[in-house]
């Protein structure tokens, strides 16, 4: 049967929903939401999601619509193994402060670029923006001298989560390889990957390209 996922391909949490669902082989119909012609504001839309957001997961009679929250239920349901979430309490918090660390830094770091520009018409992006998106390599720089992936040693769902948005986020501001080594390391491998390449690329390329409008338009 599979799940029901309500997306749009520029979105980075929608992008890291289908990416797991790609990784852990889980079938999912996915429904195209179009915000810019309110479809996320339908009176059946705001059933599903009062906050009107993107993603929105419907398993059965369930629907979640938080990434993070959706990236945690897939992984306990769905993944032929713990890995990806452990159910050890230690692990899993380490994962967890991963998650919460991609809804505080970096989420709002591309947050705030593409509300000003998209919805408030700014034309340049500010110091300041760019001295964030800095600060935010940085700190993935230092998880990755401490575990091989963000949480762990292996991929959990931290990784697809913040791949999600740092593709879009390299767009603004390239990684410095030798500034960030470790950084730049994982995201090319992971940007290397078939299910990176099938369901964030395309995606991360098109949220860029309508940035880009704005700025020029």
């Amino acid at each position: 049967m599979g799940v029901k996922l309500y997306v749009m391909d520029f979105s980075p949490p929608s992008r890291a929903c289908m990416l797991t669902c790609e990784i852990l082989g889980i079938p999912f119909e996915k429904i195209p939401v179009d915000l810019f012609k309110g479809e996320h504001l339908t009176p059946e839309y705001l059933e599903k999601n009062p906050l009107h957001t993107i993603p929105v997961l419907e398993d059965g009679d369930l629907i979640l619509y938080d990434s993070h929250a959706i990236l945690a239920y897939l992984a306990d349901t769905y993944a032929k193994d713990e890995s990806w979430y452990p159910k050890d309490v230690k692990k899993r918090a380490l994962v967890n402060q991963k998650l919460f660390f991609n809804v505080a830094v970096i989420f709002r770091r591309l947050r705030i670029i593409s509300y000003y520009v998209i919805q408030k018409g700014r034309k340049t992006l500010e110091q300041d923006w760019l001295d964030d998106i800095i600060e935010a390599y940085g700190f993935l720089e230092a998880f990755l001298s401490k575990t091989k992936y963000i949480a762990a040693d292996h991929i959990t769902i931290a990784d697809l989560a913040i791949l999600s948005f740092l593709t879009t986020l390299e767009y603004i501001l390239p990684v410095d390889a030798e500034k960030y080594p470790k950084t730049s390391a994982w995201l090319e491998d992971f940007k290397a990957t078939p299910y990176a390449k099938k369901r964030n690329e395309e995606g991360a390329r098109a949220l860029n390209d309508l940035l880009n409008k704005f700025l020029t338009s």
